[in-house]
């Protein structure tokens, strides 16, 4: 077994006893294998341990990831885009991505729409909330998430699924558990108004735990299955 495909493993072990731990099945959490300045080998490592979710932050370099695997012939991966969307580059996630995570104003929902080739299915959109308040970080606040959701539902080619946060940094699990309470408390009150809401992408390498026991049904995990980061290819 491969490096990638060992933490895979422990990866999925560590949502299985989270999940169980809190009552929940661990097929309710779905795991997004972050791949972002990882090469292409790297990813075809965790697709062949059964891996299909990868979530990408760069428009281009995620582009270039998906059509190395289609032209490979591998065609049953799930694409996510989670990292802020500038508006110059809306099109090329509209085109290529099955999901985007950071929809934090709706202009941006409004270009995915127009742009989504009417041949694909709609876009899965996240509404990106900044649960910490925190200036460095994209999203909109808890108070806004009412009307921006009643917006997005309402455009074609995209498809409202929930949530996603990040929030800020936080060594004890009281206070992780405390900050996903709130973002799992909006997002069990946006289900009840839209149908096609089921997602809440929330939970990262060092906060998985408090994330899934609040009730997260994705997380996104990058260190933990390819390693450190590259910084060389920001």
């Amino acid at each position: 077994m491969n490096d990638i495909a060992h933490n895979l493993a422990q990866v999925r072990d560590k949502i299985s006893a989270a999940a169980t731990q809190c009552g929940r099945a661990p097929a309710e959490v779905t795991l997004l294998a972050v791949s972002k300045t990882k090469p292409a080998s790297a990813v075809a490592e965790a697709i062949a341990a059964g891996q299909r979710a990868f979530g990408e932050n760069y428009v281009q370099e995620g582009v270039d990831k998906i059509l190395h695997f289609r032209k490979a012939g591998v065609d049953d991966l799930q694409w996510h885009f989670i990292g802020p969307l500038q508006s110059n580059k809306s099109r090329l996630v509209a085109e290529h991505f099955d999901w985007c995570h950071t929809i934090d104003r709706l202009r941006i929902a409004s270009r995915l729409s127009e742009q989504r080739p009417a041949d694909l299915p709609p876009l899965n959109v996240l509404i990106q909330v900044n649960i910490s308040d925190e200036q460095s970080k994209s999203g909109i606040a808890l108070s806004e998430l009412d009307a921006l959701a009643a917006q997005v539902v309402e455009l074609p080619g995209i498809c409202l699924r929930g949530l996603m946060a990040i929030p800020a940094p936080e060594t004890e699990y009281a206070r992780q558990f405390a900050v996903a309470r709130q973002m799992a408390v909006a997002f069990e009150a946006l289900k009840t108004r839209y149908p096609t809401v089921d997602t809440l992408s929330l939970g990262m390498t060092d906060d998985m735990t408090a994330a899934i026991a609040a009730g997260s049904t994705m997380v996104r995990i990058g260190t933990a299955i390819f390693g450190a980061r590259d910084y060389t290819k920001n």
